[in-house]
Formats: structure tokens, C-alpha cells, sequence
């Protein structure tokens, strides 16, 4: 048995549907973002500990950038 009554089967399918219907770029890109949002948060929790603010202001300004480069790319279908 799945996990709480769902076959492994069922998890395929259904993954399959998500794919089909979203494309596998638009999916990375949800990734990405997912990913991003894990890191500002861990990043946020380790600010609370006091590490060193110059440290993360050279981190903040390095998001920025790819932040900015990205947004200057082109969307592509």
C-alpha cells in the first residue's frame, strides 16, 4: 500500500496528469521558486542566531542580480 490508501500506481497517474497539463518548464520553474523560498527561509532562521549581516547583504545582492537577470530573459513556448 501508498502512502494513506494511495498506490504507488495512483501517485504515477496522477503525476503524469500534473506534467501533461503544466509542462515540464513551467514545473522547473515552480521548483525554482520553491527552492528560493526554502533557502530565504532558512536564511531568515539563521539570521535570528546572529550570524554576520555582511555576509548576507553580499548573499541578498547575488539574489538580486540572478533575480533581475532572469526577469530580462525572454519567454519562451
Amino acid at each position: 500500500m501508498g502512502f494513506g490508501g494511495i498506490s504507488i500506481w495512483q501517485l504515477l497517474i496522477i503525476l503524469l496528469i500534473v506534467v501533461m497539463l503544466f509542462g515540464t518548464k513551467r514545473l522547473r520553474g515552480l521548483g525554482g521558486d520553491l527552492g528560493g523560498a526554502v533557502k530565504g527561509f532558512k536564511k531568515a532562521m539563521s539570521d535570528e542566531k546572529g550570524e554576520d549581516p555582511k555576509q548576507l547583504n553580499n548573499a541578498d545582492e547575488g539574489m538580486k542580480a540572478e533575480k533581475n537577470s532572469a526577469e530580462a530573459e525572454p519567454v519562451r513556448k
